[in-house]
């Protein structure tokens, strides 16, 4: 995987280091003749260096390694934080099917409400992805199209997997018991 900012990357990489042009382009996903361009500085001037220690790519050894060895291919450090809100993100990207989504969640939001009432609306909007002042205006059955929604199980509708479900109820029954 390549990392977040390449250029300011390897134009730090550049200055602070002393691999070869080819150990930064490959870690960089960048072409041989960009890296150095960037080493002649033929560059924008708002460019500005970016450590990969800092954003979490490579770590020191992993480019003391790298100077010592110039055969030697850097390996980027596995960034679960990036991970993480990658797959966070698939919720809200825009498909084909997002339409239909967007006019599920209503409906799902519903099911959710009707059976399992202890679940909060927090947890029901973050579940979704959709805002509280809809979970709100369902619950209070002042949604615009209230009394034209079915409740479905949001999971049917693919709007979260059955282990996220599971685990929205587990938290809600425990924050249940413990009141």
């Amino acid at each position: 995987m390549t990392p977040l900012m390449p250029k300011s990357i390897a134009l730090w990489l550049i200055e602070k280091t002393s691999l070869t042009f080819e150990q930064i382009a490959d870690f960089c996903g960048l072409h041989i003749l960009e890296v150095e361009a960037l080493a002649n500085e033929d560059h924008p001037k708002t460019l500005q260096a970016f450590s990969p220690i800092i954003s979490g790519d490579l770590t020191e050894e992993e480019i003391k390694q790298g100077e010592a060895d110039s055969t030697h291919k850097l390996k980027a450090i596995e960034n679960t934080d990036y991970e993480k809100y990658l797959k966070s993100t698939k919720k809200h990207t825009s498909n084909n099917q997002s339409k239909f989504k967007r006019k599920a969640k209503p409906e799902a939001i519903l099911w959710l409400l009707n059976n399992y009432p202890h679940i909060s609306e927090y947890q029901i909007s973050k579940l979704l992805a959709t805002t509280t002042n809809t979970v709100k205006a369902i619950k209070s059955k002042a949604y615009w199209n209230y009394a034209n929604l079915v409740p479905k199980n949001p999971v049917n509708l693919g709007l979260c997997t059955e282990v996220e479900l599971s685990e929205v109820i587990h938290k809600a029954n425990e924050q249940l018991k413990t009141k």
